[in-house]
């Protein structure tokens, strides 16, 4: 059976290397939790850790993590459905907000439920995913800062996750100068500017970060320890905090092309065999029990540099093990490092198995 396991030491430094270089400036932070698809045995981990805020764009996963710890600060990350208002202002904290319609509805349901809902409200910064107008912004702020059983805690944005637009330090000075509006308008104070996310981190270590970015939401440097502009590790962090292990069930030497007549497979895809091919050449081809419903081939990297993935079925995953220095056996486990959406699949499946190192 296949197994994903978190390595509880290496996720440790990595959570210890971030929490020292926030401190050290003076920046809260919080940990984004959806990755783990409300692992009950994960999330506890990083409550061990000592982490106090934690935002997730699932209820579920936020209602579960309010069970594990009520102390716990959660928030739920995307603008929330008319659907999900009373669950939202039950399990959640705080909420990411662009529009007035909702944050009326959660002050509606704060005061029904007798809270106070905190809100961030949301700004487009080019990454043209959720997100206020920039030239809107104070009309906006306007019409919701005087709602009851609301508290605006902050301002944020979010970049990378749809276009792929990078926090510059221009994006994050333009951040910055919308919290001097507001405050300057209203003459209130906003507490957090959260425009940090795992992808701003390489402008906090140059020091390039604006001071009035005060707030970062980490997920993927955490887990992955990644530089998300240049895809290198962070030196300092760790990048194999997951590895996903796999059991081979058969090593067959077989031909490298199909053969017979050819039509899609079950992914949709058609083989093509180049006519300059070798039809005779043969590869040591093992099996792995391991497949589509559960993983993507192109987010795992074989531990082994020498295998290479050959392509995937709905619950099977073929090797090339030719040129693999090691003699593997049947009921072999391979072992994989994983990108981040490799990580994810395999976290949201209910068949793979989730283990602490």
């Amino acid at each position: 059976m296949a197994f994903l396991k978190l390595y509880k030491n290496k996720l440790r430094e990595n959570y210890i290397f971030l929490d020292t270089i926030f401190k050290e400036r003076n920046i809260e932070w919080g940990v984004v939790t959806k990755l783990l698809c409300g692992n009950i045995l994960y999330i506890k981990e990083l409550v061990d850790l000592g982490v106090t805020e934690m935002y997730d764009s699932r209820i579920s996963n936020l209602k579960k993590i309010k069970k594990i710890d009520s102390n716990i600060t959660t928030a739920y990350i995307k603008p929330p459905s008319k659907e999900n208002i009373e669950k939202v202002v039950k399990y959640a904290d705080v909420s990411f907000n662009t529009e007035i319609f909702t944050i009326k509805m959660l002050s509606e349901e704060a005061k029904k439920q007798n809270k106070i809902h905190k809100i961030i409200i949301m700004i487009e910064m080019g990454d043209l995913r959720e997100g206020v107008l920039g030239e809107e912004l104070l009309s906006f702020y306007e019409q919701i800062f005087s709602l009851s059983n609301l508290e605006i805690i902050g301002i944020g944005t979010n970049l990378n996750c749809l276009s792929g637009v990078m926090p510059t330090q221009d994006k994050l000075i333009q951040l910055s100068l919308y919290e001097q509006l507001i405050e300057a308008k209203f003459n209130v104070k906003i507490p957090w500017v959260s425009g940090g996310t795992s992808v701003a981190i390489p402008l906090l270590l140059k020091n390039a970060r604006p001071m009035a970015v005060n707030h970062f939401r980490i997920g993927e440097a955490l887990f992955f320890g990644k530089d998300l502009f240049t895809g290198e590790t962070i030196e300092g962090m760790h990048n194999d905090v997951f590895k996903l292990y796999a059991q081979i069930i058969e090593i067959t030497e077989k031909p490298d092309n199909p053969i017979g007549e050819l039509g899609e497979n079950v992914a949709g895809n058609t083989y093509e065999i180049n006519e300059k091919t070798d039809l005779s050449q043969t590869s040591l081809r093992a099996i792995l029990d391991i497949g589509l419903l559960d993983m993507q081939p192109q987010y795992l990297e074989p531990d082994n540099k020498n295998i290479t993935i050959v392509d995937a079925s709905s619950d099977m995953m073929v090797i090339d093990i030719t040129n693999s220095e090691k003699n593997y056996k049947i009921g072999d486990l391979i072992s994989f490092k994983l990108q981040y959406m490799g990580a994810l699949y395999l976290l949201n499946s209910d068949y793979i198995e989730k283990v602490i190192e």
